[in-house]
């Protein structure tokens, strides 16, 4: 899973991706992940939250003011740009080489929640680069 706060709707979706990632450090990501989205009209301070769900609070504001928490978020960011995500959901359509698994072909790009019919014609299209 990649993180793509898209900060121009929400103004507090970055904190939020880097709470979520500071809560999975402590392993409660699904409890911040459901909270924030339960909350996400009113999701500052962030810190209730942590400690709504039982996190370690010294460890979480260390996190949340560490660098490392927000390059990753940002690392995830630049690659959604590089593919063209401009949104979420976002599909990646390839296919697996069956002698080497971590080589992809006729890899496409679905952005956003699509009808059926986008899919099967991309997955239609990375099956006839497969033949």
């Amino acid at each position: 899973m990649l993180d793509l706060p898209l900060e121009r709707i929400h103004r507090a979706a970055f904190a939020a991706a880097q709470a979520v990632r500071c809560a999975q450090d402590q392993g409660r990501f699904w409890e911040m992940h459901d909270r924030l989205f339960e909350n996400s009209r009113n999701l500052e301070p962030l810190g209730p939250h942590a400690e709504a769900i039982g996190l370690d609070m010294g460890a979480f504001d260390a996190c949340m003011e560490s660098e490392e928490s927000a390059a990753e978020i940002r690392k995830d960011m630049a690659l959604a740009k590089k593919i063209g995500a401009t949104g979420t959901p976002g599909f990646v359509i390839g296919l697996t080489d069956p002698t080497d698994p971590r080589k992809v072909k006729g890899v496409s790009f679905i952005n956003g929640a699509m009808h059926y019919s986008a899919f099967k014609l991309q997955i239609d299209r990375a099956l006839r680069v497969e033949n």
